[in-house]
């Protein structure tokens, strides 16, 4: 007979095995993605391929898939939204890690794309990244059934990803550097530079699948609070991970100064409030019933995670 703790274990290592076939599927989407015009310099196709397909978790792809399941929607609506949301967090990695920004040597286990080709054409294979995936964004799923939901999602991701999101965080980041943050700072830094992004995949997700809006609230409430997790738990893994975990530099936001949730906390606290934030994102997906149980298991994913 299975313990509880041996039961726990298998379902762990079953959810494990889950997502290696997603992000199996998400990968070959891209990689149909990256068939692009012969017009387009290959050099810059290599330099986005090099980044996009270099590996990672595909957290966010994964987020907008389930969403659109647990609303009850088909994967092929949201399949290109997938590639998208990954080819705008991918632009975003290469652009933190040049020297200018986080000036990281290492992702995902191989040199950055600014070591590997140069600064220029690092910068503008993510300017090329974040491009078509708003390109992908507008076009498809095709058809004027889709068209208010494309026009919905286009506004989110943009905000999003824009000068209140991501972007806006990444420059709260930048500032934080050396100096002494509030909790309210350091919550308003990561909604946007981490929080932002993974809230309008969920989002995105519940509404290419025609989630109605009390379904696409509780998703939002979902994002945001995994979003929170999300960031504990990476300043946690930049405190105690290595590079062969994390597949980049450990130990650069202490030496930076930067404001993180270790630092204003300590370890203990943030794995606490880590727990508590993934117990309200499962909490926020009551009123979507039992086809959300695989976004609650992205939840305790994102807790567990090594990387």
């Amino acid at each position: 007979m299975k313990t509880a703790h041996h039961a726990k274990g298998h379902d762990t290592a079953a959810f494990r095995r889950y997502l290696g076939r997603q992000r199996r599927e998400i990968n070959r989407e891209l990689r149909q993605r990256l068939a692009l015009p012969k017009a387009a310099p290959r050099a810059l196709v290599g330099a986005m391929r090099y980044s996009l397909m270099a590996g990672g978790k595909r957290v966010r792809p994964i987020l907008v898939r389930e969403a659109c399941r647990a609303v009850g929607g088909a994967d092929a609506w949201v399949l290109p939204a997938c590639c998208a949301l990954e080819m705008i967090h991918t632009y975003s990695l290469i652009h933190d890690d040049l020297p200018s920004m986080d000036d990281d040597r290492w992702r995902r286990g191989l040199p950055t794309a600014h070591v590997k080709f140069g600064e220029a054409l690092a910068i503008l294979s993510g300017d090329a990244l974040h491009t078509l995936a708003f390109q992908i964004l507008s076009q498809e799923p095709k058809g004027d059934r889709f068209a208010a939901r494309r026009t919905r999602v286009l506004s989110e991701v943009a905000e999003a990803a824009g000068v209140v999101g991501m972007v806006g965080g990444q420059v709260r980041d930048l500032e934080s550097e050396g100096r002494p943050v509030s909790p309210a700072v350091l919550a308003r830094i990561h909604q946007g530079k981490t929080g932002a992004l993974l809230t309008a995949a969920v989002v995105a997700g519940g509404v290419l699948g025609g989630g109605s809006e009390r379904d696409v609230a509780a998703l939002r409430r979902y994002g945001r609070w995994l979003g929170l997790a999300f960031q504990i738990v990476d300043d946690i893994l930049d405190e105690e991970g290595t590079r062969s975990n994390l597949g980049k530099s450990p130990g650069k936001d202490r030496a930076k100064k930067k404001a993180t949730y270790p630092v204003l906390f300590g370890l203990e606290k943030s794995r606490s409030m880590a727990r508590s934030a993934v117990l309200s994102a499962r909490k926020a997906l009551l009123p979507l019933g039992p086809r959300s149980t695989r976004l609650a298991q992205m939840a305790e994913f994102i807790l567990s995670r090594d990387s």
